[in-house]
């Protein structure tokens, strides 16, 4: 029998351990977390210290029972669960449910699944931090007393079955807050102007009019001063440029590139991420380090010198911008780069890891080397200066592999060129093909979606890496938002064109709107987000929320007691919640419309206890007010009276 007993979290991560072990080792799977906080009220002992009360969870039982059995026939337990806090907590309480002595079980980590990081991890064990258990406990128990104290709060002023969590609600508020800043906004309307041109009577120039004009007549009076002009270009400045590769990934970068270039959700990144873990294909995903490791940048030296030329290798050491990143030792990239690409698992594995090999190997390439040309046209009618941009790529460098998405795809592109320009001297003339002022409407900002909301979690400091998918998860899954593709509507664009020494008008028609898995507030969202912002701020409020994150990690550090940080919290909340209970009137998000035009009765728009509704008619009525659900695409904070009694 094996001397050493080694207990990880998974199946699959079992597996591939063995293989590197060896006869010495039986290496077993805990599935995870084996204990939790009971379900009731009597989970945490609050006058105690908050000393939590966990139990083994339920179909845990025959697992433990196992390992119990292994422990007797092996002289030596090895615990490798994750590397970050909730991994931590997972050894702990395996340890507490085995009846392992936590002064001498070793406790071991790693970053990536490899037989040497294994043998490396072996050869130096530790023992279980009870600081990075703390603070996890700290999240687990602060999570619960909210979660459990504030949601007999909303089934009393709102409905049953609700429930708030402080990152959850939050996220849910930067949602609800965008959707209202878009209903909001008045798109102003403007006349961008561009004009084409022949360069030698055969070349094609785009260039475009810095100015925009207010109106159509403003614009107008413009192409009228054009009539008759001769173009010719006035200056011409040549620059040279560069651009840089993106760091490796960490948790969130990876999220929302697989979202942009894969089409994936957070929640599929980060499944299909734990299964490259678990095969050993990449180090562990759960990070916010950007930092390589040496052996890494080792790695890609030679690649890159192999594939492309030492020319294209280029040495870079990223450093973090955020200072807690400590437990996680390195950025997210394959465990060997020398292989570009996988064929032994499923085509969506296939998919993440060309990505995060790609991203990694261009990380460590040389700057792209650009050339950028400025062109300005002037007209002899008036004082106006057309301007045309080109690029040109005298160096490919990292650009040859990898180029990153663009979180803020919703901006708008310029009509001026951005390839090659022809050739061009100054003082040269230009003919005109046409020039078209094309009316253009402002734009709100866009609403999130999981990619773009998990960038703005981030940047706010509110939650950490392991928390980003499974927060979007849970406000979907409690229908406070809905993740939805939605067509756009027809918009007319007045166009004037100058051609030939001619202006015509026309109309050029456009759709606005689109959304393409954006996410979307619901009526009770909306309505939830509403009462907690209005009785629960400090809770809703965005620096409030990452402090505690850096509360957590000051715990995690050893620098903190969880129990004096859990007790400064929980004294104003419970005071807000019994406060709250007592005074605060049902919540319903209710909006009188206005009188029905037949019967002349009341008519509300509010939430029911089976979701958004109108009713007509007040309860105090001798007749019974008459209900109806609202339409798919109505919504309770838009819908009109005209609307609304339609649907009765």
């Amino acid at each position: 029998m094996p001397k050493n007993l080694l207990i990880v979290e998974s199946p699959a991560k079992a597996k591939t351990i063995e293989k590197y072990l060896g006869k010495d080792f039986t290496v077993k799977a805990s599935y995870g977390h084996v204990r939790d906080l009971p379900k009731d009220d009597k989970a945490i002992d609050i006058e105690n210290g908050f000393e939590p009360k966990y139990e083994v969870i339920s179909d845990k039982k025959s697992v433990i029972k196992e390992l119990k059995q292994l422990i007797k026939d092996h002289d030596t337990v090895w615990l490798a669960t994750d590397e970050d806090r909730e991994g931590e907590a997972i050894s702990w309480h395996l340890a507490n449910v085995l009846g392992l002595d936590l002064s001498s079980t070793y406790r071991i980590v790693f970053n990536e699944i490899t037989k040497p990081a294994i043998n490396k991890a072996i050869q130096n064990p530790r023992f279980i931090n009870l600081d990075l258990v703390n603070a996890q406990q700290a999240r687990r128990i602060l999570d619960r007393l909210l979660g459990f104290r504030l949601s007999p709060v909303l089934w009393k002023k709102i409905r049953t079955g609700l429930s708030a969590g402080r990152v959850q609600s939050v996220a849910v508020r930067l949602i609800v807050e965008r959707e209202r800043e878009i209903i909001g906004f008045t798109p102003e309307s403007s006349f961008k102007v561009t004009a084409e041109f022949l360069v030698d009577g055969k070349a094609q120039l785009k260039a475009d009019l810095p100015k925009r004009f207010d109106s159509k007549d403003e614009a107008m009076v413009f192409l009228e001063s054009c009539v008759g002009g001769t173009y010719t270009i006035q200056d011409l400045q040549t620059k040279p440029g560069k651009k840089s590769p993106a760091p490796p990934f960490i948790t969130s970068t990876l999220q929302r590139e697989a979202s942009r270039k894969l089409s994936f959700s957070v929640a599929q990144t980060m499944r299909v991420a734990q299964a490259l873990y678990e095969e050993g294909k990449i180090t562990y995903m759960r990070t916010d380090s950007v930092f390589l490791s040496d052996t890494a940048l080792e790695q890609a030296a030679n690649v890159i010198g192999e594939k492309y030329g030492d020319e294209y290798h280029q040495l870079r050491r990223f450093k973090n911008k955020n200072t807690s990143a400590q437990e996680a030792h390195e950025a997210i990239r394959p465990t060997d780069l020398s292989v570009d690409s996988i064929s032994d698992l499923g085509r969506n594995e296939q998919r993440l890891y060309d990505l995060i090999w790609k991203r990694t190997l261009a990380s460590q390439m040389a700057d792209a080397q650009l050339e950028k040309t400025t062109v300005d046209i002037g007209v002899s009618t008036n004082d106006s200066i057309f301007k045309a941009t080109g690029e040109v790529i005298k160096f490919d460098g990292f650009l040859k592999l990898y180029l990153a998405a663009n979180d803020d795809d919703e901006e708008e592109e310029d009509e001026a060129a951005k390839g090659v320009l022809p050739p061009l001297t100054i003082g040269q003339e230009l003919s005109l093909v046409e020039m078209i002022a094309l009316e253009r409407f402002s734009r709100s900002a866009p609403r999130y979606d999981e990619a773009s909301l998990v960038k703005k979690l981030e940047e706010l400091g509110i939650g950490r890496p392991s928390t980003y998918a499974p927060t979007i998860s849970t406000i979907q899954r409690r229908e406070y938002t809905v993740k939805e593709t939605r067509d756009g509507t027809p918009r007319d664009l007045g166009r004037l064109t100058l051609q030939n020494d001619t202006i015509k008008e026309d109309i050029k028609t456009e759709i606005t709107g689109s959304e393409k898995n954006k996410l979307f507030p619901t009526d009770l969202g909306m309505v939830v987000n509403d009462f907690l912002v209005k009785f629960f701020p400090s809770i809703l409020n965005y620096k409030f929320t990452a402090k505690v994150e850096e509360l957590f990690d000051e715990i995690a550090e050893g620098k903190k007691e969880w129990q004096s940080m859990i007790s400064s919290f929980y004294d104003d909340f419970e005071q807000k919640v019994v406060h709250t209970q007592e005074n605060a009137e049902r919540a319903g998000g209710e909006r009188e419309l206005g009188n029905h035009p037949k019967s002349g009765k009341p008519v509300i728009a509010r939430l029911g206890r089976f979701g958004p509704m109108i009713q007509i008619g007040s309860s105090d009525d001798e007749e019974k007010p008459q209900y109806s659900k609202l339409r798919p695409n109505q919504r309770l904070e838009t819908i009109t009276l005209e609307e609304a009694t339609g649907t009765l």
